[in-house]
């Protein structure tokens, strides 16, 4: 059963020993697939525009008192975008400024393999969400950091050519 509702107010809201709020962003991503339903080596990830205007980010939000991280990540993933699935390994912890309330804030990002993708979710009416390559995330995302944890997520789930010329040695050897 999906909660068809934001959460809401800042009575819960996460700071840090120095002040800062705390949010957590997630990174959905799936594998595009083939005519034939089969996964290529080809990522995909997952913007949503922001409530009040049209630029394009990561779902995120704040980070609450009852939740881990983890479940912060998936309940951003979930109101925002619409989408549920497997967390991973956190991707990094930033400390910015926002530009548009001069505040500090700590964001957390994390990746979610994508499993479900839901036609209604609680900011439906309010955001867009859009599949896009890596590269055009990054030219579209509107804050350094997230496409910092980008770039990290990339080199964790794409094997450099280095990597591959040692498994095409490795398996020429055997």
């Amino acid at each position: 059963m999906v909660c068809l509702v934001s959460r809401s107010g800042r009575e819960l809201q996460r700071y840090n020993n120095m002040g800062f709020r705390q949010v957590v962003g997630c990174i959905p991503y799936r594998y595009k697939e083939d005519v034939n339903g089969n996964m290529r080596n080809e990522l995909e990830v997952l913007v949503v525009s922001s409530q009040k205007c049209q630029k394009l980010m990561f779902p995120k939000g704040g980070w609450e008192l009852d939740e881990s991280v983890e479940e912060a990540a998936c309940r951003e993933s979930l109101e925002e975008a619409g989408v549920v699935g497997i967390v991973e390994a956190q991707l990094g912890e930033w400390r910015f400024i926002s530009k548009r309330h001069g505040t500090y804030y700590e964001g957390h990002m994390l990746p979610l393999f994508v499993k479900e993708q839901l036609d209604l979710w609680p900011e439906k009416h309010v955001r867009r969400r859009l599949w896009m390559s890596v590269g055009e995330a990054k030219e579209v995302c509107q804050h350094w950091w997230m496409k910092e944890a980008l770039d990290i997520l990339v080199d964790r789930l794409i094997p450099s050519q280095q990597q591959m010329e040692d498994i095409a040695d490795l398996s020429d050897s055997n």
